[in-house]
């Protein structure tokens, strides 16, 4: 059997009648820390104790610590009765506890809960504050994993030192405003060392010093610094709702489908010209249409938002087991990763696969996309010179085409000629689709230039000759 036993806040009368009975009686007596405040005084009894600080300097993070201190109780355990003191309350911010309890279940150990009064009671105590209206209680050291709720109380434990502080308050800086106050408690619950240090978010490790007993208690703010994803997703709610906006109450997926590209699109150039101000604006456009099409989703009854993160987290999780299964890569990342996309798509031929390819997508990009498939499984030219010749071939073809005056015949072989051109591109490593857009935005420079030219002439394009506009276009590539 284990017997976890809270040691409650620091002060002595603060541990229960009930655990510190048990700590006089038994034997086999672990303290997670001998870092805590009535420790001494426990001592002062008569109590032997074995403490397990050594398991903190062996090891620099946290959850390797108290993965290590469990395994440690766990053990011990299977061959006698032992007794495990923690800071506080058992059940209250100690991660080690649920560690055990866990454990425990799986090896057949009882476990017995033996409480005193936590560092949260003694909190609200300090700072005569009602809990009844709701709190949120996090862990300074396992902040980055947290959503923040700021319409609710925060209090977070663990702010050891100030580095800790400094990571915290950019973190909080995320959520509060710079100059939401904050409240540094220190030795709650422990008498002539309690205190309370009223400060300003950006102040807190300028201001103010950390150790072992200290926490934030952080009141509620009337609004987040930031809106986020669920604050779009209940105006998009409103608009659409009986008193929203004619607009956006008759729009449908299928009305919604111009929206999506031309987003996308307008996202693009902004990251071409690398205007972060306009790419957060395009990106909260295109953030729009996938939370409008959510809310037309949740009003039919079909899905929402939520499912809709499910499924692509549940995605990426699938698709990279190498991260999240602890798998190997293969050599060939690109096979690896489409063959789990049909199988999570419960496909068994390569065409089911080419046909899955989006038939609106640019063709250029279509094409690419097909013949990299294509090239998985073996079906591609052995070396650039057959590509060569392939193009060699489809030009050949055209001016056949032409010549016999087949409008369709012509079309064709055209765009065999294309799919070739996109083969090359894919040979030599470059994006047929950002090629021509680029060839597109040179073609448009240099002809503003012999536009201008020839305005300064005092001459309209359709005044000059064309051999007088091929002397313009040099100079522009020239230019």
């Amino acid at each position: 059997m284990i017997i976890i036993v809270g040691l409650g806040p620091g002060d002595i009368d603060y541990i229960s009648y009930k655990a510190l009975s048990i700590l006089k009686e038994k034997d086999n007596i672990y303290l997670r820390t001998k870092h805590h405040p009535i420790v001494k005084e426990l001592s002062d009894m008569g109590i032997k104790y074995t403490s397990l600080d050594y398991f903190y300097e062996k090891e620099k993070d946290f959850d390797n610590v108290y993965q290590n201190i469990s395994d440690f109780i766990i053990q011990k355990a299977k061959t006698q009765e032992i007794v495990y003191a923690v800071p506080g309350h058992p059940t209250v911010a100690e991660k080690t506890v649920s560690i055990i309890q866990d454990k425990a279940k799986q090896e057949g150990i009882k476990v017995k809960i033996v409480p005193s009064m936590s560092f949260v009671d003694a909190m609200f105590n300090l700072l005569k504050i009602d809990p009844c209206y709701g709190f949120s209680l996090v862990d300074a050291l396992s902040i980055e994993n947290e959503k923040i709720n700021v319409k609710s109380d925060l209090i977070i434990t663990q702010v050891y030192d100030n580095f800790i502080a400094s990571d915290l308050k950019i973190k909080l800086m995320e959520y509060y405003d710079d100059e939401h106050y904050v409240y540094i408690v220190k030795g709650a619950g422990i008498k002539d060392k309690e205190s309370v240090k009223k400060l300003k978010l950006y102040e807190i490790d300028i201001k103010e010093s950390f150790d072992y007993l200290t926490s934030i208690y952080i009141p509620k703010a009337e609004d987040k610094k930031f809106k986020d994803v669920y604050d779009l997703e209940n105006i998009m709610k409103k608009l659409r709702s009986e008193n929203g906006c004619d607009w956006d109450k008759k729009q449908t997926h299928e009305s919604l489908k111009p929206y999506v590209i031309e987003e996308a699109y307008e996202l693009i150039d902004a990251i071409e010209k690398q205007d972060i101000d306009e790419m957060i604006e395009e990106l909260g456009d295109l953030l729009l249409q996938v939370v409008f099409h959510c809310q037309i989703g949740k009003e039919e009854g079909y899905f929402d938002l939520n499912e809709v993160s499910d499924k692509i987290c549940k995605k990426l999780i699938y698709r990279h087991p190498h991260v999240f299964e602890g798998k190997k890569i293969q050599k060939d990342f690109k096979k690896q990763w489409e063959q789990l996309k049909k199988e999570e798509k419960g496909e068994k031929t390569i065409t089911e696969s080419l046909m899955r390819i989006p038939k609106h997508l640019p063709a250029l990009i279509k094409a690419n996309k097909i013949q990299q498939k294509a090239a998985l499984v073996g079906f591609d030219w052995d070396n650039i010179e057959d590509v060569y010749n392939k193009i060699q071939e489809e030009y050949k073809e055209i001016i056949d085409a032409q010549r016999s005056l087949n409008i369709q015949y012509i079309e064709e072989e055209v765009g065999d000629l294309l799919f070739a051109v996109v083969n090359l591109a894919r040979f030599l490593n470059v994006d047929p689709e950002q090629a021509l857009n680029k060839t597109n935005n040179k073609f448009i420079e240099r002809f503003n230039y012999i536009e201008d030219a020839a305005r300064k002439m005092n001459k309209s394009l359709e005044e000059m000759t064309l051999d007088e506009m091929d002397k313009l276009w040099e100079e522009a590539k020239n230019r």
